[in-house]
């Protein structure tokens, strides 16, 4: 996984080390200076994400199609925008299911029914720091489509864990292979195919 720190700017006075925060990373996010660059906010430090290859793009497309469809009017599909986890993070997951409407997004949401990631190179940090994130949050629903080993995988039931990163994890791995699948846990009317999220 090539992810990389990048420098911060010179901190605000104030005691302890420097962290960005989520408003101080919007205002920098929102002024251009990196544009064409995937930029994450992870726990106070800012980390860059390679460029996303066709099959990343794909998946993604797939996935956006397949979850507006399945949870219709009521729910926001947001495709890579923000979703403030706290005071210092803001992953900027590949989609978001909120509740609501587009109108209603006046605010960066901080909460979803469902998160899902598309893994390329980017696996073992999807499928580890992130999933200890969205376990701190308390996302109930985090999907990552891993497209290399095309499978997906789904984590339920996050928890306290004191030996994780971020004091959490979930207790409930489920991997889907091509045949299998499963419905998300706001929508448990509608499975959703693993074959119709892999590219």
């Amino acid at each position: 996984m090539a992810t990389a720190a990048l420098p911060l700017p010179p901190p605000p006075v104030l005691p302890g080390p420097p962290r960005w925060t989520v408003d101080l990373f919007h205002r920098v996010k929102g002024s251009g200076v990196w544009e064409g660059r995937k930029i994450l906010l992870i726990d106070g430090e800012l980390v860059e994400m390679p460029a996303p290859k066709p099959p990343h793009d794909i998946a993604l497309s797939l996935a956006d199609y397949l979850f507006k469809a399945l949870f219709g009017p009521g729910h926001v599909v947001r495709i890579q925008m923000g979703l403030v986890l706290n005071i210092n993070t803001d992953p900027i997951p590949d989609l978001a299911v909120v509740p609501g409407d587009p109108r209603s997004m006046v605010a960066t949401p901080a909460t979803a029914v469902l998160v899902l990631e598309v893994s390329d190179t980017t696996f073992a940090f999807d499928a580890n720091e992130k999933a200890g994130l969205y376990a701190a949050a308390g996302i109930a629903d985090y999907w990552v489509v891993d497209v290399t080993g095309r499978r997906v995988l789904v984590y339920r039931s996050p928890a306290p864990d004191p030996k994780g990163k971020y004091g959490a994890g979930y207790s409930s791995v489920t991997v889907l292979s091509p045949g299998q699948g499963l419905a998300p846990l706001a929508a448990p009317h509608a499975p959703v195919a693993a074959d119709d999220l892999l590219p």
